[in-house]
């Protein structure tokens, strides 16, 4: 048997020493918050790491389940796949391409507010997304100390959706809005200034989401939220802050049905004349004559049709 040299010896005692930081172990771990390339993983028992992405293929965001292993004598975890996602909110890039915003989401909340003025294209929007992805949509208006939607909200409570009216300058709803969060993983969606982080730094005591006033000039919020993270609500349940936007569309495509995402329409389009219609000047269509008798309401369809004309242009390539 060979003799272990002094040399020997000293190199078998540093191995051992730092033989702790060298293991690598791989386990499953959900984003939760997404910074470009570089990520913030929560582990199996619940410690968030930071983390980066192999390769330029990977492109987890906030709500996926990934897999990812830990790296020697590194405090980063590198993330080397993506699990199948049971659903995805997206949007179109600047070329047009379905680019993914978030993963596995129970509830899309779509928060408007007296200021910013609420842009209902942009709420009906999110929840023909929330429809077709297989999420429940819950319609919240903010900042009621300011001002009261009207009549505004009745649609969606006809359409038996959630929905909430919230202050969180004096909690007003807010008790109401975690009652619809609980046990699930909700994501935060809205104009930019309509106070999602707001409502968030309540329902999620250690949240801190930082927030910014609304330009009296412009009366457009400012992008406070500028990465999306989840947080733990203390029933079980997550939430997601996603950045503010000034417009929003879907990535739909000529081959998704439009009208899906509007549950009254694809209701009343089971008694149009032909199979195809669009709901735009074809006879015998059921919705029109809905639009007309006032069994739709007239922005609703509007909303409708807009969505229908920008699915098409994008589809020809005019972004």
């Amino acid at each position: 048997m060979r003799s272990v040299s002094r040399s020997d010896a000293r190199n078998v005692i540093l191995i051992g020493v730092n033989d702790q930081h060298s293991r690598t172990r791989a386990e499953d771990a959900l984003v939760v918050t997404t910074f470009s390339r570089r990520m913030t993983l929560e582990l199996t028992d619940g410690e968030r790491v930071p983390a980066r992405i192999k390769g330029k293929r990977l492109k987890p965001v906030c709500g996926d389940t990934v897999r990812a292993e830990s790296l020697p004598n590194e405090d980063e975890w590198l993330i080397t796949g993506i699990s199948d996602r049971g659903n995805a909110l997206t949007r179109p890039n600047i070329r047009g391409e379905a680019e993914v915003l978030a993963a596995n989401i129970d509830q899309l909340v779509v928060v408007v507010s007296a200021l910013p003025r609420a842009d209902w294209f942009i709420a009906d929007r999110y929840i023909a997304a929330a429809e077709h992805m297989g999420a429940r949509p819950v319609v919240v208006f903010n900042k009621a100390d300011l001002d009261q939607p009207g009549d505004a909200l009745d649609v969606y409570r006809r359409l038996d959706y959630p929905v909430v009216t919230t202050s969180a300058e004096d909690r007003q709803g807010v008790e109401s809005l975690a009652e619809l969060l609980a046990g699930k993983t909700s994501i935060f969606v809205g104009q930019s200034g309509v106070g999602k982080s707001s409502l968030i730094n309540l329902l999620v005591e250690s949240a801190d989401q930082r927030t910014a006033e609304v330009s009296d000039k412009l009366e457009e919020g400012r992008h406070t939220t500028v990465n999306s993270a989840l947080l733990r609500l203390g029933d079980g349940g997550a939430v997601i802050d996603s950045p503010g936007v000034r417009d929003y569309a879907p990535a739909f495509t000529r081959d998704d049905n439009i009208a899906a995402g509007f549950i009254e329409i694809a209701a009343a389009a089971q008694h149009c004349r032909f199979s195809n219609c669009k709901h735009l000047q074809e006879p015998g269509c059921a919705v029109k004559a809905a639009v007309e008798d006032g069994g739709i309401d007239a922005r609703r369809y509007e909303s409708y049709r807009r969505l229908l004309f920008l699915t098409e242009r994008l589809a020809e390539g005019r972004y």
